[in-house]
């Protein structure tokens, strides 16, 4: 089973953003060593408790620290950019560190409604394009503008010898389709989705086997999921992760992710623990034993290429001993 891992740059409470910017270092480092197939990092804009509101500042950085995991975005917003320019910094990204760069691109907002008026004050009508803006930004990084287009006598320099590899995340069966139209890889989001999950990659796999693509089509399951030594330890640090959502719902979230100790005190309302329960059954814990037995069933009924893996814990070590089990067990 091939893995992977999404990082959000988590900020644990009484810890700082460049405390949490430098443990996503040490998470890529560590998930090179374990075998993981790519890293990729979160954008977040004007949330609390997430550090990275600049992917394109974190890949060269982890790229530089690492020697060949493949680093991407996870994702560029792309509603809020310009495709020309994003072309040029994944290009300039791919020719220094050559077949190694991913670029997921994705149209949420990731943060605030104000932080999202600040950085586009028309947001909704990007959205709106993003099937004119994938297209244009896949014709940037291929130099496949028609001869007659405005663009098509302009580079988005430097040309890698290797093109970044571009992908869609998405929770949706729209994004599932515009996927496939394109000829793009697929990552769904399975863990932040409510709606009908195959139902979505099969219309991603039926759309794909329509059109008249090149490449096969690749679809990645990304899961929330924490392991342990032992079931009872798996849930004591996957509570940090529940209070905190909880907390993030009320506005409550300012100090970053709780502790154990933080969450277990945390008093909750009835209907928080109805919440809890809710949110808990979206996310994969337990022993190595019970948490590959639910990712194989996972790849397994999707026909999953790749699980990607979003882990969040207080501290920094529960996190890399998750992966670490995960990879040590998986094969």
């Amino acid at each position: 089973m091939k893995l992977s891992i999404i990082d959000q740059a988590l900020i644990s409470s009484n810890q700082s953003a460049r405390d949490a910017l430098n443990n996503s270092v040490r998470l890529a480092q560590a998930a090179e060593k374990l075998g993981y197939m790519r890293y990729w990092i979160a954008e977040h804009h004007d949330l609390p408790g997430l550090a990275c509101s600049a992917p394109e500042i974190m890949i060269p950085y982890i790229c530089a620290k690492t020697s060949h995991i493949r680093v991407g975005s996870g994702a560029v917003l792309l509603p809020f950019y310009r495709p020309y320019k994003v072309a040029e910094t994944y290009n300039m990204l791919a020719t220094l560190f050559p077949n190694r760069i991913d670029i997921g691109i994705g149209r949420a907002p990731g943060g605030s409604a104000e932080a999202t008026n600040a950085l586009h004050e028309r947001y909704l009508e990007q959205v709106w394009k993003m099937p004119e803006h994938i297209k244009e930004l896949l014709q940037f990084i291929s130099q496949s503008f028609p001869v007659d287009h405005e663009y098509s006598k302009i580079t988005a320099s430097p040309l890698p010898e290797i093109p970044p590899k571009p992908w869609l995340l998405g929770t949706s069966s729209k994004s599932a389709k515009l996927a496939a139209e394109n000829g793009l890889p697929y990552a769904f989001g399975y863990f932040m989705s409510n709606n009908d999950s195959k139902e979505i990659i099969q219309a991603y796999l039926d759309s794909y086997s329509q059109e008249n693509h090149a490449e096969q089509p690749q679809v990645i399951i990304t899961v929330s999921a924490v392991c342990a030594d032992t079931n009872q330890k798996a849930e004591d640090i996957a509570l940090s992760s529940l209070i905190w959502s909880i907390q993030r719902a009320k506005g409550e979230d300012n100090e970053g992710v709780p502790s154990i100790e933080e969450a277990k005190k945390y008093q909750l309302t009835n209907e928080e623990e109805e919440q809890l329960e809710k949110l808990k059954s979206k996310m994969i814990i337990g022993d190595p034993s019970a948490v590959i037995q639910k990712l194989t069933k996972i790849q397994q009924y999707y026909k999953a290429d790749e699980i990607m893996i979003n882990t969040i814990t207080h501290w920094l070590e529960d996190r890399i001993t998750s992966y670490s089990l995960i990879a040590e067990n998986s094969n």
